[in-house]
């Protein structure tokens, strides 16, 4: 065999590195999530973490993978610190505080947590890859995947390698953000993913005192995109400075809201 110079696209060998590997004996996940927009800042780690909560609150076993490599966000808002543990052969999770969401991301790997992972698309790939097959999952009810922004490498990665069962869009009110999240309907459409249904984040504010409804956008491009792609809006989530401050505390588990109820019973 030739030396292996790690360019797989110029190689016809079938090394350990290039075969694909299937989860590890011991998971058993029933239904795999990912939490998708392709447009940055719109909530994709909020709704994720408050999802998998939503989830573990009525009896489920839960697990998030952080696929937003080098911008993690899920173990600041479960207050999750400290390295991760193997064993040779694979990689505990961690494990949040009250539900005992089960999480696995690059920012608990990492020398600190504000250390940048300065890394090209195909790592990042292998990386992604690399969570759902040497992760310790066990038995899960649901992995929710929390994505990161754009339609390019670790979105094909894990809409093509890995076997979703759905996916929850995330978007906002604003035609901008439609525009873009149009692309990324675009791309599960492409790939024959199926969509659950649309998550508008930040869609109001609610009124302290007099609890009205504040639309902060004039014309909510939300119900347009989702017309016009045959979609469901299954929640509006309100611009909320609880969830907001819990969330900055690593304390997201305490937050008492039932938005994302809709949510789950498109997941069954």
């Amino acid at each position: 065999m030739a030396e292996c110079n790690h360019n797989c696209s110029s190689c016809s060998q079938s090394c350990d590195e290039r075969v694909e590997k299937g989860p590890l004996p011991s998971t058993r996940i029933k239904k795999i999530i990912g939490v998708l927009s392709g447009k940055g800042g719109v909530g994709k780690s909020m709704i994720s973490g408050l999802l998998a909560v939503t989830l573990a609150k009525m009896g489920y076993q839960v697990g998030i993978m952080d696929a937003d490599v080098t911008g993690p966000s899920i173990p600041k808002i479960f207050g999750i610190h400290g390295d991760t543990v193997g064993d040779g052969i694979g990689i505990y999770p961690s494990l949040t505080e009250r539900y005992q969401i089960k999480v696995a991301s690059i920012n608990t790997m990492l020398e600190s947590e504000e250390t940048p992972v300065i890394w090209k698309g195909p790592l990042l790939s292998s990386m992604v890859k690399q969570f759902y097959t040497d992760v310790y999952w066990e038995e899960l009810d649901y992995l929710i995947i929390d994505m990161p922004p754009g339609t390019s490498d670790i979105a094909l990665t894990v809409l093509q390698d890995l076997p979703i069962d759905g996916l929850v869009m995330v978007t906002g009110a604003s035609k901008l953000i439609g525009m873009v999240v149009a692309k990324t309907i675009n791309l599960a459409k492409a790939t024959n993913t199926k969509i659950l249904g649309i998550v508008e984040n930040m869609a109001y504010v609610k009124c302290p005192d007099c609890k009205k409804k504040i639309m902060i956008y004039p014309e909510d491009a939300s119900e347009a995109y989702a017309s016009k792609y045959g979609l469901e809006i299954l929640a509006k989530l309100p611009l909320d400075p609880t969830l907001a401050s819990l969330a900055d505390e690593g304390r997201i588990e305490e937050y008492d809201g039932d938005d994302l109820i809709r949510v789950t019973e498109a997941l069954k």
